[in-house]
This record gives structure tokens, C-alpha cells and sequence, in this order.
């Protein structure tokens, strides 16, 4: 069975720095009509969960901590699997965003650069990409032709910078050094709005 990519989108707030805002979040579940991986837990579960269906979740990847791509992790993990639960993944760079959000749980696995995660019959790589947070991972799928990029990389170029934790030229450095070497035609799924490319990206920025 070819893995394969299911996608959704769920609205909520995004708060930091004493600030909210109503946002749309991109929802990513790739693997096969088995298992999966989910990509971020934004806002809802119920909705989550729907993308997910039957099949069993073998990890929760959060690209960054920003509450709006980590608020239902927990809550998630316990759902999964029937109940018997599902590891969250995170790079530890990400604890004082996460500690904003839950004071009460911890992810369960450390992601670095290079981390794997198999699924239905394909491979995703970590990326560490600091600049938006300072854990900001993103995951490549080499065989899928994709990279999910969370808010590292959007269509129009990098991710917001200029709050707490964030820095424009650590961002585009992580995105020049990391993301530029992936080949042009890599479709880039981010954690908010449109897909693009890396090709787009690249001649967008420099």
C-alpha cells in the first residue's frame, strides 16, 4: 500500500505576547489505509481524529510549540490508538513555548536534525529549522516529493518573525541552509494557507 497524504483544515486563536488572533490551521496525516502519522495538532480533535479514522497513529510530529499547532497534542495522544495512546514528538528547543500552553504534560520523544520516522511504507526527516521558534522542525518525504514546513516556510516566503523566541535572520539562514537544498519541484505543505515550492520559494527570496 503507497503511502499517501490526507489534509484538512480547523479554525481557532493563536495567542502570544498577550496577543490573539483567529487563524486557520492546516491538518496533515500521511500514511497508508493502516497507520499514520499526524502532523501538528491544532484546535480540535474531533476533527483530527476524523482525518485519521480507523487507522492507527504511531506518532504526533509538532513542527514548533506556537499553541496553535500544539494545543490538542495531549489530548490527541490520549485518543489515539483506542485510547492506548500515541508519542508526541518535538524538538526540546521548543519547552518554553510548550511550557506556555501545557503545564501539566510533556511531549515523550526528542526530535533532532536527521530524526526518522517510517510510515506506511515511507520515510520522514527531520529538519531542524530555528528561526520562527527555536525548535521549529520541518519533515521531508523524499519518496512523497513533499516537505511540511509548519510556519518555517510559506507560500510568499518565510514565516513571521519579531516575537518572543523568533529571529528573521536565524529563519532565512535555517531556510537557505536546509530547505534550498531540496530539489525545486519538492511540493512544500505548510502549516497555514496554500502549498508552493521550493523552486517559487527560492527565486521569491534569494
Amino acid at each position: 500500500m503507497t503511502a499517501r497524504i490526507d489534509h484538512a483544515v480547523v479554525s481557532g486563536t493563536f495567542s502570544l505576547d498577550g496577543e490573539t488572533h483567529e487563524v486557520d490551521n492546516n491538518i496533515w496525516v500521511v500514511g497508508d489505509d493502516h497507520e499514520c502519522v499526524v502532523i501538528d495538532a491544532p484546535h480540535d480533535v474531533d476533527a483530527i481524529m476524523a482525518v485519521v479514522g480507523e487507522r492507527s497513529v504511531r506518532a504526533i510530529l509538532l513542527t514548533h510549540a506556537h499553541d496553535d499547532h500544539c494545543r490538542v497534542a495531549p489530548a490527541l495522544r490520549e485518543r489515539a490508538n483506542g485510547g492506548q495512546g500515541a508519542p508526541i514528538m518535538l524538538h526540546p528547543a521548543e519547552k518554553p513555548l510548550w511550557e506556555l500552553t501545557h503545564t501539566d504534560h510533556l511531549w515523550d520523544v526528542d526530535l533532532a536534525d536527521g530524526f526518522e520516522v517510517q510510515v506506511g511504507g515511507t520515510t520522514l526527516r527531520a529538519i531542524h529549522t530555528p528561526g520562527h521558534a527555536p525548535g521549529a522542525v520541518c519533515f521531508h518525504a523524499p519518496a512523497l516529493g513533499v516537505v511540511f514546513t509548519g510556519d518555517t516556510l510559506f507560500q510568499g516566503g518565510p514565516g513571521a518573525t519579531g516575537r518572543s523566541f523568533s529571529d528573521r535572520p536565524t529563519l532565512e539562514a535555517s531556510i537557505r541552509a536546509s530547505l534550498w537544498q531540496l530539489p525545486d519541484e519538492t511540493v512544500v505543505h505548510t502549516g497555514h494557507g496554500d502549498d508552493t515550492t521550493i523552486g517559487a520559494e527560492k527565486s521569491a527570496l534569494g
